[in-house]
């Protein structure tokens, strides 16, 4: 590939005058020396963002018995994992003392996240209900994550206070075969156009570490622009034992980095919401954080250890940032 017309400089004065990288451009950030791209990454996040910083934690309403067959999961039913799974939470006070707790420490938005190919229509109206129950007593920003949804369920969740609809694409068209065989690529790009159609706001991102290439994590970047999300969550896959994927090594730092700096590149104008895995990191994620991140899920990740939102908000705080809607 001829990247001799092309360089770091000139990429971000493009994409401060608003016009997107193509394919080669961006491919280009591939090769780029490292703490090069994150400070031109974080300068791009600067000039769109300023020093917003959107802050969003997750409950667990649901856990387990997943009837699809996603390699990275713990929940699914086709691998035998170490997890307690229960059915659908039904104790609106519980919900809505995790809600308050986290509207108390700044947190902005709050999911509930249950497990299985969608819902259920008895599944539908117990969820609809926790939501409206948050939304009478809580001023928090409400989001969703139940898979793939029907028109008629995307529209009882917004009736409900629902504000945004989460749906991960989680790699590529092209790799997503090999990770998932139970639903398609174009199951989740349709409920994504379903819910944008009613005025839903949308968080797709994807999972890092799956065996994927490079060309595939731009491959999905771009899609996700395609699509005008301004959400994107950045997982990092934690290998977990009796699952398809127990045996791939976790990313490093420099790798988590560079991705997160070049979806920067791509979306300069998202919340680039860094999620699972970030625990695991001795920083906590404080270096990406400066890479081009500006976002991020804070608290446990469902199945996994979290950072805890009392070491976040410091940290936050201290970078620089302001924790606010973005």
């Amino acid at each position: 590939m001829d990247f001799q017309k092309i360089n770091l400089q000139s990429l971000k004065s493009k994409i401060i005058k608003r016009q997107p990288l193509n394919r080669e451009e961006a491919n280009f950030l591939i090769y780029v020396p490292l703490e090069e791209l994150c400070k031109a990454a974080n300068e791009i996040r600067e000039y769109f963002c300023g020093n917003s910083f959107d802050v969003c934690s997750i409950f667990n309403g649901k856990c387990g018995k997943c009837s699809e067959d996603c390699k990275f999961c713990v929940q699914s039913s086709f691998y035998k994992t170490e997890i307690t799974e229960f059915s659908m939470i039904e104790d609106k006070e519980k919900i809505i003392k995790e809600a308050l707790y986290n509207q108390a420490k700044g947190i902005l938005r709050f999911s509930i996240v249950t497990s299985g190919r969608g819902l259920s229509d008895k599944e539908t109206i117990i969820t609809c209900a926790n939501y409206k129950a948050i939304a009478d007593n809580c001023n928090i920003i409400l989001c969703a994550s139940h898979g793939l949804l029907t028109n008629e369920q995307l529209k009882h969740l917004k009736k409900a206070g629902v504000n945004r609809i989460h749906c991960n694409l989680e790699t590529s068209r092209g790799y997503f075969p090999n990770i998932c065989t139970t639903h398609s690529y174009d199951d989740r790009v349709n409920t994504i156009k379903a819910a944008q159609k009613i005025g839903l706001e949308i968080c797709s991102g994807g999972i890092f570490g799956l065996g994927e290439s490079w060309e595939d994590r731009i491959d999905m970047a771009l899609d996700i622009r395609g699509l005008g999300i301004k959400s994107v969550p950045i997982n990092m896959l934690r290998a977990i034992k009796g699952t398809p994927l127990e045996s791939n090594k976790p990313l490093s730092l420099s790798e988590v980095r560079r991705i997160v700096a070049m979806f920067r590149f791509i979306l300069p104008d998202a919340a680039i919401r860094i999620a699972a895995g970030r625990g695991l990191m001795a920083d906590k994620g404080r270096t990406i954080f400066l890479s081009g991140a500006n976002a991020c899920i804070t608290g446990d990740m469902l199945t996994t250890a979290g950072v805890h939102i009392d070491e976040d908000i410091p940290m936050i705080k201290e970078l620089g940032y302001r924790i606010e809607k973005l």
